[in-house]
């Protein structure tokens, strides 16, 4: 019995040194069949092993910031170059948000910080200053921008990377809460997107008070306080801007006077427009990416919704749900078969596309006529008597943070009506309802008119009989965009005030 036994143990043993040699044999080199790597050896930062697709990125980010030299919306730079310029420089205009505190120091602080080393190096030249937007379809077009709104899509990007979602490997908390307690301070409704996210994490988190107690209330009161020490210094008095800015936004609804839509806006036309071409690959990812995924959907949705009901949009304000829409349009294309080569030539070509003409060509008139205006302004000898007028809607173009230099200038303003004022009118819509006449009460007097105006070619012929009269020539030509509408032309010009032959025909 005993050898028998012997003998089984044997048979059985040979046969796992058998089997043990075909495994050897099938082995793969698929990483599916690799073992996990070390703790140790894996990083949990955001380079990890992807460091050389993180720094093919980074290049051609800033290929992509030296490739959009057009205008998108105003806050670009009436929100963040403007009152840095003013910051450092002691000269800009800041707009009506700043007087009534809706808006916080703490993102131009960042522009200002750089601005302020540039000025202490003495390279505070214009060029050297719009190198600095770097920190600056719809990526490629609004990246490089210097809105809140791209602060609060990479602050969200980041944030997403450290979320306890399942599955993934970089998972931290208080990094991610921080990240969202950031951006939110920067522009308030960054926290629209997070909340189902934050809501999930809490119902799935097992130590649910001290998530509360250890986390998210310190992070929260740091970030905050932190956001009321630096708007009290530049402001002068304490100030919850985050407040007011939701007040002003969300409860009175005061956003409605720069333009109102339907509730269904960004469902029809907003989101198609931003996801362009990546449409049909979202809606076909939905379907196929994991449940643990369904989140993400769940956010992009609930943030649709959410900015349904206010009255005022624009594309920019769903530019953070963006990269949530992105994992299904990877997924979509991951299960892409026959067709998979096909669909990544007709989105890059078609991006490719838009993305130039958009970045190079549409609206590019306003910041190519401010540039004209900065060479004037270090190229005329009679600066100092120069004088600029900008006759367009207002916030049409830059300002100083793109003259860099203390000359005059003036721009039609467009404030809303805060005292509750019926039939309210700002200067701007009473100037466009009888252009010519405006002037000739405004400028009663020669002494008053400035040396140099700037206009839509669509306003040229009806106040023709004004700038003949006052003696302006144009002088400057500057292309703007295929597609004018309303008060906006397909050319911007400028006039300047000829004196001289006035003189001598006199």
């Amino acid at each position: 019995m005993e050898q028998e036994g012997g003998n089984g143990r044997l048979f059985f043993r040979g046969l796992q040194n058998r089997s043990h040699e075909k495994m050897k044999l099938r082995k793969r080199k698929s990483t599916l069949y690799l073992s996990p790597p070390n703790s140790s050896e894996r990083s949990g930062d955001l380079l990890g092993e992807n460091i050389y697709l993180v720094l093919f990125t980074i290049a051609l980010r800033i290929c992509n910031c030296f490739l959009v030299q057009t205008s998108f919306v105003p806050d670009e730079y009436w929100q963040s170059l403007e009152v840095a310029h003013h910051m450092v420089f002691n000269y800009g205009y800041l707009t009506w948000e700043w007087t009534e505190r809706l808006r916080g120091y703490t993102y131009p602080l960042i522009f200002a910080s750089i601005y302020k080393i540039l000025h202490l190096l003495g390279k505070d030249s214009v060029q050297l200053l719009f190198f600095c937007q770097l920190c600056s379809w719809f990526t490629w077009y609004c990246c490089t921008r210097t809105l809140t709104n791209t602060m609060e899509t990479v602050l969200t990007i980041i944030a997403l990377f450290y979320y306890p979602l399942e599955g993934s490997k970089s998972m931290n908390s208080v990094k991610y809460s921080s990240l969202v307690a950031l951006a939110f301070i920067i522009r308030p409704t960054a926290v629209i997107p997070w909340i189902p996210l934050v809501f999930r994490h809490f119902w799935q988190e097992q130590k649910k008070l001290d998530l509360i107690l250890y986390q998210f209330l310190p992070i929260g009161f740091i970030t905050l306080s932190l956001s009321l020490i630096i708007d009290r210094v530049f402001f002068g008095q304490w100030t919850l801007v985050q407040y007011n800015f939701l007040k002003f936004n969300v409860l009175q609804n005061l956003g409605t006077f720069y333009g109102s839509h339907p509730w269904h806006w960004y469902f029809s036309q907003g989101f198609p427009a931003v996801l362009g071409t990546h449409l049909p690959f979202f809606i076909h990812g939905c379907f196929l990416a994991p449940k643990r995924y369904r989140i993400l959907l769940v956010t992009v949705l609930w943030t649709l919704l959410v900015y349904s009901m206010l009255s005022h949009k624009e594309f920019r304000f769903i530019y953070p749900v963006l990269p949530f829409c992105m994992v299904f349009c990877g997924y979509s294309l991951n299960h892409l078969k026959t067709w998979k080569k096909p669909a990544l030539s007709f989105l890059f070509l078609s991006n490719t596309l838009l993305a130039f003409y958009t970045g190079l060509v549409h609206q590019r008139g306003t910041l190519d006529v401010m540039t004209h205006i900065q060479e004037l302004c270090y190229n005329n000898p009679n600066i100092s008597s120069a004088s600029v007028f900008i006759m367009m809607p207002c916030h049409s173009t830059p300002y100083y943070s793109h003259v860099h230099y203390p000359l005059p200038m003036r721009f039609l303003q467009c404030p809303p009506d805060l005292t509750g004022k019926s039939q309210y009118l700002d200067e701007a819509d009473i100037f466009y309802l009888n252009p010519l006449n405006w002037l000739y009460r405004e400028f009663h007097n020669d002494s008053t008119l400035p040396t140099h105006l700037i206009i839509f070619s669509i306003l040229e012929e009806e106040i023709s009989a004004f700038l003949i009269s006052s003696s302006y020539e144009r002088t400057a030509v500057f292309f703007h965009t295929h597609l004018p509408e309303g008060r906006t032309g397909s050319h911007i010009y400028v006039y300047e005030r000829k004196l001289k032959r006035k003189l001598n025909r006199s």
